[in-house]
């Protein structure tokens, strides 16, 4: 199991418009093969601010089955423009 991490720093004043797209992209990335579960968590301090938690049942479901994706165009197309700067995604695994 592989956990994926993205700290979202959203542009201020678009936190409304980046959730109701999120809601939206929310069955493309559950829908792609090697998918566990993901959570959206806001940060109380900074409320521009939100982490995305995915499992994947191999580090390749993300990197490259999701990522190569026609689907991820659209998650991309729907999220993508809301971050400045654009997040550095890390993944980690239990050790």
């Amino acid at each position: 199991m592989i956990l994926e991490v993205a700290i979202l720093k959203v542009i201020p004043g678009q936190e409304d418009d980046f959730l109701n797209a999120f809601s939206k992209a929310n069955h493309i990335i559950s829908s792609m093969p090697g998918y566990v579960s993901h959570q959206l968590k806001r940060c109380i301090e900074n409320i521009s601010q939100f982490i995305l938690l995915v499992e994947w049942e191999k580090l390749t479901d993300h990197t490259e089955g999701f990522r190569r994706s026609k689907e991820y165009q659209e998650w991309k197309s729907l999220l993508h423009h809301f971050y400045e700067p654009f997040p550095t995604v890390e993944h980690y695994e239990v050790i």
